[in-house]
């Protein structure tokens, strides 16, 4: 770990925050569970919403849909997405969460853009009849009226600060790093 950095979540953390959110999942949704599809912000995000669907199927024993969902060209905030054109979102992942309730999932909540990309894509070509965002970290800083739903941590942060997320699935650790600076 750099100098500067300061460890917000270590592996136990993150598995009690996510535990955390998935038993609120379950409380909200009731007996609707099984109209729930959880779709999950890639990279990490998604894996995130694996974790969840795995946790609330352990404890109801019901199966919940999860998918992917690259945003990348919905954004409005990197310079390099005007060069791209909008993705045409697979025709068989628009039926899966058309009419469906949909808990949008990601690791890190900062200014909103990335969830407003999230929503584009989700309601370009389909009409989810609800949708909810999930986050682990919530650092503040939001640019639009943006608000999760679930959320792992809240953790005040400085702009000039940055979180980091590790998932044992692509990094080989489970934790959140908050980086003061040198990053």
């Amino acid at each position: 770990m750099n100098e500067g950095s300061v460890v917000l979540l270590d592996e136990a953390g993150m598995r009690r925050a996510l535990a955390r959110i998935a038993y609120e999942i379950i409380e909200r949704s009731g007996s609707a569970l099984d109209e729930l599809s959880l779709v999950g912000v890639r990279t990490r995000g998604y894996d995130l919403a694996l974790r969840l669907v795995a946790r609330i199927a352990e404890i109801e024993q019901v199966g919940i849909p999860c998918h992917a969902l690259d945003v990348s060209s919905f954004r409005d905030d990197i310079s390099t997405s005007a060069l791209l054109p909008r993705q045409q979102l697979d025709p068989t992942f628009l039926g899966a969460i058309d009419k469906r309730r949909i808990i949008l999932v990601d690791d890190v909540l900062f200014t909103g853009r990335t969830v407003r990309a999230a929503l584009d894509a989700l309601t370009t070509g389909a009409r989810p009849s609800l949708i909810q965002l999930a986050v682990l970290i919530d650092r503040g800083h939001r640019e639009l009226p943006i608000r999760p739903d679930y959320v792992g941590k809240n953790i005040p942060t400085a702009r000039s600060e940055r979180v980091r997320v590790h998932v044992v699935e692509r990094d080989q650790k489970d934790d959140v790093i908050l980086q003061k600076r040198g990053w």
